[in-house]
């Protein structure tokens, strides 16, 4: 068992609520402990003061009235898991992305009590998703969840798969997420056909490509299949079902997560160095857009 906890960061606001509620669950499935951490703002750094600062004391971390809140909502719950709550102070996206240094799973609300209504990812959730050293959960908004609704009850894990960029790290989450869940695992591949190969015929456009994408996805369908070979040997109680579309690959994916328990994706593409603070695009896209929460696997 791995002995890191899980942890996520409230601040107060629905949005944080809404990522309590999946970091319990998580840290309940792994048998771990939920770390419920409350970042206190740096007020000296955050406002534009001239002259002496005032002198004001922060709470005591026992005090934070954010956590005591948390306290409310969880007490007399007896589905918890082992929980701690810790405050620390300072700028939160960088807080809370550092608290991916000593996780296992870092869980956030997509947009938390600051920013504009509007935005349809927060600064905390777009570092944590760029820079975390562990994977982290995207849980989105109300706004953008809509009930799922299954007749075999328990909604895939869907993992979007590029056979020679998508790293192990990710293809490895997505089957231990789904074996926990007990849960069919989709895995998504999509291409498109270059326009390219459109050739003009008299007054009629035709698609040249067309004649090549049987073959494009028959070398796709190979190409996932061997990708996900060590995998399925590794982990044979996981159904895996696959899919091969000719598509966006974040607009498939997008599509995939109105049905689906969580979305896995990687962070950035192979060829990218390692510490590179970059979310590939189609990371960025179903950060943006999709339905259900995202997990982006550094």
């Amino acid at each position: 068992m791995n002995a890191l906890p899980v942890v996520t960061a409230v601040d107060g606001s629905e949005h944080s609520v809404k990522a309590l509620e999946w970091a319990l669950t998580a840290a309940r499935e792994r048998g771990a402990e939920l770390v419920v951490t409350h970042v206190r703002t740096d007020y000296v750094t955050q406002v534009p003061l001239h002259g002496d600062l005032p002198v004001i004391p922060l709470p005591e971390p026992d005090e934070s009235p954010v956590l005591k809140e948390v306290s409310a909502l969880l007490d007399g719950r007896t589905d918890l898991p082992p929980v701690r709550m810790v405050s620390v102070d300072g700028n939160v996206p960088s807080a809370v992305t550092a608290l991916g240094d000593e996780a296992q799973l870092l869980v956030v609300g997509s947009r938390g009590r600051g920013g504009f209504a509007s935005l349809l990812l927060g600064s905390v959730s777009r570092a944590c998703a760029a820079r975390a050293g562990c994977p982290v959960v995207v849980v989105p908004h109300a706004a953008r969840t809509e009930p799922v609704r299954l007749p075999d009850g328990v909604p895939p894990v869907v993992l979007g798969l590029e056979p020679e960029e998508t790293g192990d790290a990710a293809v490895e989450f997505a089957f231990a997420e789904a074996a926990r869940k007990g849960a069919r695992l989709e895995v998504v591949t999509a291409y498109t056909v270059p326009l390219s190969t459109l050739t003009l015929v008299g007054p009629y456009v035709a698609a040249a490509g067309d004649d090549d994408r049987p073959q494009i996805e028959a070398d796709l369908r190979e190409a996932q299949q061997r990708r996900l070979e060590p995998f399925v040997a590794q982990r044979p109680d996981v159904e895996v079902t696959r899919v091969v579309a000719p598509a966006d690959a974040a607009g498939q994916l997008v599509a995939s997560s109105r049905t689906a328990g969580l979305l896995v994706v990687g962070r950035h593409r192979r060829r990218l160095s390692p510490d590179a603070f970059l979310v590939g695009s189609a990371a960025n896209a179903v950060l943006l857009h999709a339905h259900c929460p995202v997990a982006v696997v550094p």
